[in-house]
Parts: C-alpha cells; structure tokens; sequence
C-alpha cells in the first residue's frame, strides 16, 4: 500500500492520467488548429506575427547577473515548494525550531519554508533592482498595447504546435514577456505577501490588521499561487527544450546564442544540484544549520 492504494491501483490512474492528457492535448491543437483557418483569423496573425520591437532599445543576450539569478530563482523556487509541500501534509513534525532571541516554535519545515523565502525575496529584490538599473525591464515589461493582440496570435500558435519565431537573445515574444511580467510583479509578490501573513513573525496582537488581513485569506491565496508556479515551471520547461533546446540552454546558463553542448551540460550540473539539495531537506542535516539561530528540539 501507499496511502490508500496499493501500487498498482496507482499505476493504472497514472496511465489513465497520461492517456487522458494526450487526448485533451490532441483536442485542444484540433481545435486550436480550426481556429486558423476561420475568417479574419489568418489575417489577423499576419498582422500580429506574436512578437513587436520594444519602445526601449535593450542590449542583446543575458548577462551573468541575469544568468545567476535565474538559476538561484530555480533553485530556490523548488526547495520552496518542497518544504511548502511538507508544511502542508506533514501530520506530525520530525523536530521543531525555536529562535534564540524569542518568538514562536514552529516546526523545522516551517522554519526551513520561511528561510528559503527569505532568500528567495532577497534574490528577486536584487533582480528587480539590476533590471532597472540595466535597462533589461524592457524585455519583460510591455511597452506597446501591441503586446495584447500579439501574445493572442503567439498563443493560437503555440496551440497549433507551429511554434512561433524565436528570438529570445534580443526580444521575447508578446506571450513571454506577459507571462514572465505577471510571474515577475505580480505572482511573487502575491507569494511573498501571503507568506509573510502566514510566518510566525507576523504579529498576533494586532486585531485590527488581522481582521483587515485574516490568515485563512492568505492560506486560500498562497496554495494557488504556488500550484501557478509549479504550472509554469513545467511549461516554460516544456517550451525550452521544444523551441530549440541547445540554444536556449545556452541563453541562460552559458551567455552565448550559439547552439553547443556547454549550456546543456552547466543546466545539467545545476540540476544535480537542485536535486541534492532536495535530498538533503531532512531534519538530520537541517538541525545543525538552524541550530544556528535557535535551538532544535524533536518535541
């Protein structure tokens, strides 16, 4: 048994999942693929091809800031959501921390989900900031109303499997720059705000603000905001290694737009480094790093 069914029950509902996947795929690219050829449609993407030249000129390629925070925001975003995960299931808590300097127990998931939190908010604070200073916001912050009937033409043809042109080392296309925007400024910051609603720092004695920011409307916002970005997470994989896996690993992970082997095998270096830090989430080795800061006890 695992859970509450036996390891072939499990089987049999994973293949009927998959099945069940490729046939809405195949119904949603039919349909997608319908929608081309209907009046007006056909002429309205010539118009929109998915893609429009920025307002602001923005240098070409990714420069190491921008590389090093992408992988940090990975990283990061996984043991996040793995301790997130264990927060939520987790019936009885392995050990508990409690700081040095006062405050409230919690249990050392919670402690190692806020922690990563904190540096997750740290490592997009410093994106933002250099994004700003180096005039790369205008990849991800529209510029034009074009960016609406663009991205709804880069949409219908991601649908139709006839990907749309990729030129991600000078300008993303309308519906990826939408999408990291929303990721950007308004997705984490949802996280970010609701997460610290729920931290044991949040101050209990103050009625007035906890009856303006309840904690059970945090709870309600976060767990979705969190399954968004799993849902993104394996899409924008997806989509990377299906528009020209090389190349684009090669953006981010070596700084050049040439198609070779050197990015695919740095995503694989950071990849085993995710997973072991995956791994090492256990109370065993977290004890030490959070008894730094306060005491760990299994009670």
């Amino acid at each position: 048994m695992i859970g509450t069914r036996t390891l072939a029950q499990w089987v049999r509902l994973g293949v009927l999942g998959v099945l069940g996947l490729i046939a809405a795929a195949g119904i949603i690219v039919l349909a997608a693929r319908g929608v081309t050829t209907l009046p007006g449609v056909p002429e309205f993407m010539r118009r929109h091809p998915g893609e429009y030249a920025p307002a602001v000129a923005v240098d070409e390629g990714f420069p190491a800031w921008a590389r090093w925070n992408h992988f940090l925001n990975f990283f990061l975003m996984v043991l996040i959501i793995r301790s997130g995960l264990l927060v939520r299931f987790q019936q009885k808590p392995p050990a508990f921390y409690t700081p040095k300097r006062g405050g409230q127990k919690v249990s050392i998931y919670v402690w190692l989900h806020t922690s990563l939190d904190a540096l997750w908010m740290i490592n997009g604070i410093v994106f933002v900031v250099l994004l700003f200073i180096s005039g790369h916001w205008a990849r991800i912050v529209p510029t034009s109303w074009e960016v609406f009937p663009n991205a709804a033409s880069a949409m219908l043809q991601y649908l139709t499997l006839e990907w749309p042109a990729e030129h991600g080392w000078v300008n993303y296309n309308a519906l990826q720059q939408l999408m990291y925007f929303v990721v950007v400024f308004i997705a984490a910051p949802i996280a970010a705000i609701t997460g610290v609603r729920m931290s044991a720092r949040w101050p209990e004695d103050a009625p007035r603000l906890n009856r303006l920011y309840p904690a059970p409307l945090a709870r309600a916002i976060h767990f979705p905001t969190m399954v968004f970005f799993v849902l993104f997470i394996v899409v924008h994989v997806f989509l990377v290694f299906t528009t020209g896996a090389l190349r684009n690993l090669n953006h981010m992970f070596a700084g050049n737009d040439g198609v070779s082997w050197v990015g695919f095998w740095w995503f694989v270096a950071g990849l085993a480094v995710t997973v072991a830090a995956w791994l090492a989430a256990r109370p065993l080795l977290l004890a030490p790093i959070a008894g730094a800061t306060g005491k760990v006890t299994n009670r």
